[in-house]
């Protein structure tokens, strides 16, 4: 069947070729809400073939009140956390029938704004969120009336759902790992020193410091981006300074590897020379040499979790809080320890 002159084929030039009413074909299109015959539904699907009909996404979303997508806003896929965290995502948003729109800020505050908008025009059905810094658009989301996840931390307020592992007691928990096999110095990797989840994270490396009776020293806390470009500067920086801690905790698993790689360039061996365990590892961690002491984020759950408070909210915040677990590798050195 040729195009309309203007190009463009409707559900009535399938209906014809069927023969059949519009009616029937938008119920085999939208799967109901009126049970088709088999052999109705296969003519209007052979039609559809034919014609070269699309259905006119926009158009059923304004006619159903959803537009069946997601949105994704993150500040750099390339943060092998953040890739792990938006996989998941994507699984459970297609497992409920949702298509997701991924936007990639790129560590660009404007870009991350830009994105915001997109995807608020396209009035997807909710949002999720991983600011870049500590200043996200809340504001602009919540007047647009568009469901809420934040994935970071951020300070509580009205209306705003989150997912959050304890991040201060995960860093405790690692840190105090070191610190039970005996290491008197301990130093600390940070994220940029003004957002919240730093502060947490380096509360932690305090809590476990003050716990084992060691002194805080605040020279051995190098900040750097959440990245391996970011650990690689912070261990160069180290060395530079001639302050290379006996035992080191990395504030993510980019930054873990980013200093191994310094490390190396200079002949410091991993764990031999500096013990290493870093927060939120991946699947990666077990496969880097040496595989990475790092605390793991339960994803699958956390996901699950998002995709039902969008779905099913009603308009209440909530706050969802999950357990951490710390998974050993041999970066710490407790392998080394078991072979003697």
């Amino acid at each position: 069947m040729a195009k309309s002159s203007s190009g463009n084929i409707t559900r009535s030039d399938v209906a014809k070729a069927a023969g059949t009413s519009v009616a029937v074909v938008s119920y085999v299109i939208n799967n109901g809400p009126r049970p088709v015959a088999e052999a109705t539904r296969q003519r209007v699907l052979e039609a559809i073939k034919q014609t070269g009909y699309r259905p006119n996404a926009v158009a059923r979303a304004l006619a159903s009140g959803s537009t069946k997508t997601f949105g994704l806003v993150v500040p750099n896929i390339a943060n092998p956390f953040v890739a792990s965290m938006a996989h998941v995502l994507l699984q459970e948003s297609l497992n409920h029938g949702h298509v997701m729109l991924l936007g990639d800020a790129g560590d660009d505050r404007q870009r991350e704004l830009e994105l915001i908008q997109g995807l608020l025009n396209r009035q997807v059905d909710g949002l999720f969120y991983n600011s870049v810094d500590r200043h996200p658009y809340i504001d602009l989301i919540k007047a647009s009336g568009t469901p809420l996840v934040m994935l970071d931390r951020v300070e509580p307020q009205p209306g705003v759902s989150m997912l959050r592992v304890n991040e201060r007691e995960a860093a405790r928990q690692v840190t105090a790992h070191l610190l039970s096999h005996g290491y008197q110095q301990v130093g600390m990797i940070s994220g940029p020193l003004e957002m919240l989840n730093t502060q947490d994270r380096i509360q932690g490396w305090r809590d476990a410091l003050t716990e084992y009776g060691v002194q805080a020293d605040d020279s051995l806390i190098f900040p750097a981006g959440y990245s391996r470009q970011g650990g690689y500067e912070a261990a160069q920086q180290m060395l530079n300074s001639g302050r290379v801690p006996r035992a080191l905790f990395a504030s993510n698993e980019g930054q873990a590897i980013g200093c191994i790689r310094a490390f190396s360039e200079h002949g410091l061996r991993v764990p031999h020379d500096v013990a290493l365990v870093c927060f939120n590892g991946t699947e990666q961690s077990a496969f880097h040499v040496p595989s990475l002491t790092t605390v793991r984020q339960p994803l699958r759950e956390m996901a699950q979790r998002a995709i039902a408070m969008l779905k099913n909210g009603d308009g209440e915040a909530e706050l969802a809080e999950f357990p951490h677990h710390l998974e050993i590798g041999e970066s710490c050195g407790c392998q080394l320890s078991r072979k003697k």
